[in-house]
């Protein structure tokens, strides 16, 4: 007997992400599980914000230090991955897509710029978990969307045929009963993950959500 389909969503921060899983399909969605991964190594300077720690080093020993703490990163969201992986496939689902929140700022500047600007270290700090979550999902199979956190309401209600009222209602009803926390992050993160549960084979084949410009 096949698996059911399950997707996460993610709504990640520095040194942490809030995620939940959701079935069921895109008109009857069913929340599963709601968690709080940890991405920062306890006691380990700089976990939390790696690029303000090596603010300041020589490039050589800003990039070591980086990769060390890229691999802490890493190590952490891959356990908590393969923990809700394992935990899906005991109820009879399986895991296949993931959406990470993405930030809106600039990304893909030399480490020598990002170290040369307070506004792209803030920035990097954030990519640096959603890109360890990122490369976790995909070592696990999972098909990974990005979309800005900026764009995610208009978005949705393109993609899921919804008011924004009607959106919000639902996304309330998924998180009752379950106790706090259900604020903006898990919200956040059970829309995106609505939003591939509905995409369904295409998301599953592979295929990224359009971007909402130019449709």
């Amino acid at each position: 007997m096949a698996s059911a389909s399950c997707v996460l969503g993610f709504a990640p921060h520095s040194g942490w992400a809030a995620v939940v899983m959701l079935g069921g399909t895109g008109d009857a969605p069913r929340l599963l599980a709601r968690e709080r991964i940890e991405m920062a190594e306890a006691g380990v300077k700089g976990s939390k914000q790696p690029y303000h720690e090596v603010e300041g080093l020589a490039l050589p020993e800003a990039r070591r230090r980086l990769a060390h703490l890229e691999a802490s990163a890493g190590r952490l969201a891959g356990n908590a991955l393969r923990a809700l992986t394992a935990s899906a496939s005991s109820a009879g689902a399986e895991v296949r897509a993931a959406g990470i929140l993405d930030a809106s700022g600039r990304s893909g500047a030399s480490l020598e710029a990002i170290l040369s600007s307070h506004a792209l270290i803030h920035a990097a700090d954030g990519n640096h978990f959603r890109t360890a979550l990122a490369q976790q999902c995909e070592a696990l199979g999972l098909t990974v969307t990005r979309i800005p956190q900026r764009e995610l309401a208009a978005r949705a209600q393109g993609a899921l045929g919804k008011t924004p009222q009607q959106l919000a209602a639902t996304v309330a009803a998924l998180g009752q009963g379950l106790g706090a926390p259900w604020g903006a992050d898990q919200k956040a993160a059970t829309l995106l993950a609505w939003m591939l549960l509905a995409s369904g084979a295409e998301a599953f084949a592979g295929r990224r959500l359009a971007a909402a410009k130019g449709r």
